[in-house]
C-alpha cells in the first residue's frame, strides 16, 4: 500500500475542515493580492493629481477591510488546517497504541522500545507537520503564485515579470531538488535518533545495575556513540539547509536586483508608472514567499512520507495467533466455554521462533479442576513456555492443548485471559499507586476486596506502613518496593481476580520461608475447587501439591505428588535433597554466628 492511501482514511475523516480551510485561504489570498494594488492605484492617483480626500478615504477603507479580511482569515484557517493536522496525528497515535497492543510478544523481542517510542513522537510529528502546513503550503504557493503573477503580467508588465522570473524559476528548480534530498536523510537522522531513545530509556531502566558494577562511565562513554551518531545525522541534514538557504537568499536578491534596474529604467522612459512599479515590488516580495513555500511544502512532504514508511512498517506486522477475533477472524467460529479449569497436554511440542531445536517435546499430562498443579525443573526446562502457551501467548498446533474439552485455538483471546489470573517471573508493576496495581484486572474493585487480595498475599501490613498506605506510587517497574514486597503486589492483583486458573510462575522466590507457608496456606483456603499452577525452584514451595511435574531439557521426566516422587528417587528427589542440605548448612551458619 502506498503512503497516500495508507493516511487517506484518515484525511477523509477530516475532508470538511481541509475544504473550509482552502476556501478561507483562498479569500485571504484574495485580500494579499489586492492591497498592492490598492497601494499602486493610490500612489498614481496622488502623483496625477486625480484622487481628492474622498478617494483616498475610499481606498484606504478598501485597503483596512482587506486587512481585517487576511486578519480574521488567518485565525481560521490555521483553526481548519492545524485543528484537522492534530486531530489525524491523534488518532493515527490511537490506532497505533491499539495495534501494538494486539501485537504478539515476539514481536516486542525484536523491536526496541525506543525505537517504538519514538514512532509515537518525532515520526508523528512529520506527518503532522506534513498534514498541516505542507498542505497549507502547497495549497497557498500556488493560489498565490497565479494570482500574483497574473497582477504582474496584466496590471504591470508582461515584459517585466518574465525577465525577473528567471531567478525564480532557478529558486523553484532549486527547493524541487533540496526536497527530494532530504528524504534520505531525514530518516537516518529518524534512525540514529531512534537508537539514542533506546539506549537512553534502557540505561534508567537498568540504572540499579549500572551502579552496582560501576559501569556509571563505560555507559556514559557509550551514550556519547550514540548522542554522537544522531548529531552527525542532524549535521547532514543541516549542512543541506546550510548550501539551499543561502542561494536561495542570493537568488531572492538577484531577482530584487533586476526589479529595481529594470522597474526604475521603464519608471524613467514612463512605460510604466510609479504606483505601478511599487505594486510590482511588493508583488515580488509577495512572489518569493511561494518559491520558498514550494520547497517547504516538498521538504515536509518527504519527511512525512519516509515517518510514513516507518509507521506503516508496525500497521502491516500482523498477529500470528491463531484465534478467533485475531487479525479480523471469524469470531462465529469462537467457541466461549464456562471454564472450570480442566487442561489438558496432549502430545504439546514446541519451538521457539528462530530456534532449531524443540524447547519442549511431546509433554502429556492433565490437570482436573481444583487441582494444584505444580512444576518444577532446572533452568531452562520450558516451565514458564508451558504457561506462556496455556496463556496462548504463542501458537501450537490444535488438539495439543484443551480448556475444558475446547481447543485453545478456538477460544477467543480475550474470554481465555478473561479466566487466567497470572503472576509473571517480572513481577511488572505500573508507576501508578499501589491501589491500582493491585485492582489492574479487575474493573471497579473496590478498596475492601483490594485488601483482602493483599492480606492474603502478606503485603497489607507492609502497604499500611507507607505514608500514603495503598494511595503511595510506585516507581516506574515497582522500583520503590523492595523485592519481596514487588512480588506480593502481583500476587495481590493476581489474587483479587479470582480466576478459575491461577498461574504462579516463580512468584514466591523473593519471600522468606515463613510468609512463603502464609502465602501458600491463603491459597489453600481461598481457592477451593479452583484450578492452580505453581511453577517454583523450592520444593517447599511445591510439596504440598496434588501432582508434581518435573520437567528435564523440555520433557515430562517424572510426574506425581511429593511421596510418589520421592520414592522413584529420581530427578525431584535430588533436588530436594540437595535442598535439605543447602537449608541445613544455613541453619548452622546462622548458629555459628549467633554464638559468636
Amino acid at each position: 500500500m502506498s503512503p497516500f492511501r495508507f493516511m487517506l482514511p484518515y484525511l477523509k475523516k477530516y475532508k470538511w475542515r481541509y475544504f473550509w480551510g482552502m476556501i478561507i485561504l483562498f479569500v485571504v489570498d484574495i485580500a494579499n493580492v489586492l492591497i498592492p494594488r490598492i497601494t499602486g492605484i493610490i500612489f498614481d492617483g496622488l502623483n496625477d493629481g486625480t484622487f481628492d480626500l474622498h478617494d483616498v478615504v475610499f481606498y484606504l477603507g478598501i485597503f483596512l477591510a482587506s486587512g481585517a479580511v487576511i486578519a480574521i482569515g488567518r485565525f481560521l484557517w490555521r483553526y481548519c488546517f492545524h485543528g484537522a493536522s492534530r486531530s489525524v496525528e491523534r488518532d493515527l497515535r490511537n490506532d497505533m497504541f491499539k495495534h501494538l497492543e494486539e501485537l504478539d510478544v515476539d514481536f516486542y523481542h525484536e523491536n526496541k522500545t525506543g525505537d517504538l517510542m519514538s514512532h509515537f513522537t518525532s515520526d508523528l510529528e512529520a506527518i503532522r507537520m506534513a498534514m498541516g502546513m505542507a498542505i497549507v503550503a502547497a495549497f497557498d504557493a500556488t493560489i498565490m503564485a497565479i494570482m500574483v503573477l497574473t497582477q504582474m503580467i496584466f496590471f504591470v508588465d508582461p515584459f517585466l515579470t518574465l525577465i525577473t522570473m528567471i531567478p525564480m524559476l532557478m529558486i523553484l528548480g532549486g527547493m524541487f531538488y533540496y526536497g527530494k534530498a532530504v528524504a534520505p536523510r531525514f530518516a537516518d537522522r529518524q534512525q540514529a535518533v531512534s537508537d539514542l531513545m533506546d539506549y537512553t530509556q534502557e540505561s534508567f531502566s537498568g540504572v540499579r545495575v549500572v551502579k552496582a558494577f560501576v559501569r556509571e562511565r563505560a555507559q556514559y562513554k557509550e551514550f556519547l556513540r550514540y548522542n554522537a551518531n544522531a548529531r552527525k545525522k542532524n549535521l547532514r541534514l543541516a549542512r543541506l539547509q546550510s548550501v539551499v538557504i543561502p542561494i536561495l537568499e542570493m537568488l531572492i536578491g538577484i531577482s530584487m536586483l533586476i526589479t529595481i534596474l529594470f522597474g526604475g529604467y521603464l519608471v524613467l522612459n514612463q512605460s510604466v508608472s510609479l504606483g505601478k512599479f511599487v505594486s510590482y515590488n511588493q508583488y515580488i516580495g509577495m512572489l518569493v514567499w511561494p518559491m520558498i513555500a514550494c520547497g517547504d511544502s516538498i521538504q515536509m512532504i518527504s519527511k512525512g512520507l519516509a515517518s510514513v514508511r516507518r509507521i506503516q512498517g508496525i500497521f502491516e506486522t500482523k498477529s500470528e495467533l491463531t484465534a478467533p477475533g485475531v487479525n479480523g477472524k471469524n469470531l462465529e467460529s469462537a467457541v466461549i466455554p464456562d471454564i472450570k479449569g480442566d487442561i489438558v497436554f496432549h502430545h504439546l511440542s514446541y519451538t521457539h521462533k528462530g530456534n532449531a531445536e524443540e524447547t519442549l517435546t511431546d509433554i502429556n499430562f492433565h490437570i482436573t479442576p481444583g487441582m494444584t498443579m505444580a512444576i518444577v525443573g532446572r533452568t531452562g526446562s520450558g516451565k514458564s513456555t508451558l504457561v506462556d502457551l496455556l496463556l496462548h501467548l504463542f501458537n501450537v498446533e490444535p488438539g495439543m492443548i484443551t480448556i475444558d474439552g475446547v481447543d485453545i485455538n478456538d477460544i477467543p483471546l480475550k474470554d481465555l485471559r478473561e479466566h487466567i489470573a497470572y503472576v509473571p517471573q517480572d513481577d511488572f508493576l505500573f508507576s501508578d499507586s499501589l491501589k491500582a496495581n493491585i485492582a489492574f484486572g479487575v474493573q471497579d474493585a473496590n478498596l475492601k476486596a483490594i485488601q483482602r487480595a493483599a492480606q492474603n498475599a502478606c503485603v497489607h501490613d507492609n502497604i499500611m506502613e507507607f505514608p500514603e498506605g495503598y494511595d503511595t506510587v510506585v516507581g516506574e517497574r515497582g522500583v520503590t518496593l523492595s523485592g519481596g514486597q514487588k512480588q506480593r503486589s502481583a500476587i495481590a492483583r493476581a489474587w483479587l481476580m479470582d480466576a478459575p486458573i491461577l498461574i504462579m510462575d516463580d512468584a514466591l522466590s523473593a519471600v522468606d520461608t515463613d510468609t512463603e507457608e502464609q502465602i501458600l496456606s491463603n491459597l489453600r483456603a481461598t481457592r477451593k475447587g479452583k484450578t492452580t499452577i505453581l511453577i517454583a525452584h523450592r520444593i517447599s514451595t511445591i510439596q504440598n501439591a496434588d501432582c508434581i511435574l518435573v520437567l528435564e531439557e523440555g520433557r515430562v521426566a517424572e510426574l506425581g505428588n511429593h511421596a510418589e516422587l520421592m520414592e522413584q528417587k529420581g530427578i525431584y528427589h535430588d533436588l530436594f535433597e540437595m535442598q535439605q542440605l543447602e537449608a541445613a548448612a544455613g541453619e548452622k551458619r546462622s548458629a555459628l554466628i549467633n554464638e559468636e
